[in-house]
């Protein structure tokens, strides 16, 4: 029976529910939920059963694969797990526009708990742990693979401009994520869609990787490179302070 993440409500169909958050939620919604309510909406399905359109898109589609075909050949340097990271710092590798909607079914949406700033060791207390969202410091973490967990005050500004905060527990991190965590710290920099890694807070953390973005939540008992890519790309960058994609 799904349930609405933004009231009380519950519905018995899915289709009642897409309906219910199109009508009453319209503006609050994510970006897998505006996907989906885009699903119910009839002019739009009319609209690509046009041949004209079909036909524009085919092309267009096949415009943008030559392009990025010869985009990643020319410029990225893959690392052998299918990801084009810049090795080279700063910046990011091409992400889609939006996450794989199949490998992001388990992400937890939360109500925002405010973006009020207060005084740097100020002892806030947040709805879910790790934090998505709430009060935080003046200063936000700096992306990076950190080995002493930062502030949360820190860290939850730095949700706020846009970036993603991976936690790990130490004791089961394995190589290869290390890795690849440290990679996409590296890569991820720039101050409004950066990747901050830290230990996770809890003496003794439920899952061993926990994905967090601004009111989103996803927990991983193993390690995923898809649906960390999944997770970066459906919400890096779209912080509610200053959204730059």
């Amino acid at each position: 029976m799904p349930e609405c993440n933004h009231c009380d409500q519950s519905f018995e169909q899915e289709d009642e529910y897409l309906q219910h958050l199109y009508d009453e939620h319209e503006d609050e919604l994510g970006p897998i939920e505006s996907r989906k309510v885009d699903k119910i909406n009839n002019d739009d399905r009319d609209l690509l059963r046009n041949p004209v359109v079909i036909g524009g898109l085919a092309l267009l589609v096949i415009g943008l694969f030559s392009y990025g075909v010869t985009s990643i050949g020319a410029n990225s340097a893959s690392d052998g797990h299918g990801h084009s990271h810049d090795h080279g710092g700063e910046g990011t590798y091409n992400l889609p526009d939006s996450g794989n909607e199949s490998l992001l079914t388990d992400v937890q949406t939360f109500p925002s708990q405010g973006r009020d700033h207060v005084a740097t060791g100020s002892v806030i207390e947040y709805s879910t742990s790790p934090p998505t969202s709430g009060q935080h410091y003046d200063r936000p973490s700096s992306a990076g693979f950190y080995t002493e967990t930062p502030q949360l005050g820190h860290l939850v500004h730095s949700l706020e401009h846009g970036a993603i905060v991976i936690y790990y527990d130490p004791a089961t991190l394995s190589d290869s994520a290390k890795q690849d965590l440290q990679d996409l710290a590296q890569t991820h920099t720039e101050s409004w869609k950066g990747v901050v890694v830290a230990p996770n807070p809890n003496e003794n953390p439920e899952s061993a990787y926990v994905l967090t973005a601004w009111t989103h939540m996803l927990r991983m008992d193993s390690y995923d490179e898809d649906v960390v890519d999944s997770f970066l790309a459906e919400y890096i960058g779209r912080g509610p302070e200053h959204p730059v994609r």
